[in-house]
This record gives structure tokens, C-alpha cells and sequence, in this order.
């Protein structure tokens, strides 16, 4: 970004653009520099987050799961609309709040998300990392 505002002020130096409109490129690279180190920000690392979902129980049945939160947002997207056109997961799905979901992956939500153990022992962990 320095380089192109040294190039906007060599203009303003040499007359072929005045103070105002100089003073706008410059705002403008300026805003272009922001949302570029935003957006690699956010991609660079929330992007690369990783959803793991942890399930045990006391008769050692155990599931773990993890899920890149890239492909989560993604089959969220697309996946609840295709679940509600089969006739027995409609009843499955008809109460998750999918858009909530998406907006909580979209503010970049982190860290542990569920935490259930039940009177028998079993166990379900769900998490952002």
C-alpha cells in the first residue's frame, strides 16, 4: 500500500491530480488495505479451525469426529434443505435453528460449544478449535 500511495503523491507533486482527489485514492487504498488484512485474517486462521465432536460411553462405545468448520458451514448451507425433502429427517432437522448456526461460525465462535455427561456416564463434547 505505501507504494501506491508514494505513486499518488508523485501525481499530486507533479500537477496531474490535485490535494482533494488525491486525499480520496488514498482513503480509498487505504480501506482496500483494511479489508484485505481482514479477510486473510479471518480465513487464515478461523478458516482453518477444525469442529470435533466427542462421544463416549460406559459400555466403551466411542465416536470422534472431527470436521473441518469450512465444510461444517458449507453442508449446513446445503444440507438441511435437501434433509427437509426426506420424509423422516424432516422431524430431525425442523427444530435446529440452522441460520443460527451458520451466524455463530460466521462471527467465528470458538472454543468449547457442548459439554454433557449423563446420569449413566456417557459423555458428549463438542468443540471449535
Amino acid at each position: 500500500m505505501k507504494d501506491e500511495i508514494s505513486r499518488v503523491l508523485t501525481l499530486v507533486e507533479e500537477g496531474k491530480i490535485d490535494k482533494e482527489k488525491a486525499s480520496e485514492l488514498i482513503n480509498i487504498l487505504q480501506v482496500e488495505d483494511q479489508s484485505e488484512r481482514f479477510s486473510l485474517k479471518k480465513e487464515g486462521s478461523y478458516g482453518n479451525k477444525i469442529l470435533k465432536i466427542r462421544v463416549t460411553s460406559e459400555e466403551g462405545d466411542n465416536v470422534n469426529v472431527n470436521l473441518p468448520i469450512n465444510l461444517v458451514k458449507a453442508v449446513l448451507k446445503v444440507g438441511t434443505s435437501i434433509a427437509e425433502k426426506i420424509p423422516d429427517a424432516e422431524k430431525y432437522v425442523k427444530d435446529i435453528n440452522v441460520d443460527l448456526l451458520i451466524e455463530a461460525i460466521e462471527n467465528e465462535l470458538d472454543g468449547q460449544i457442548v459439554d454433557i455427561t449423563s446420569a449413566n456416564g456417557d459423555k458428549v463434547f463438542v468443540v471449535i478449535e
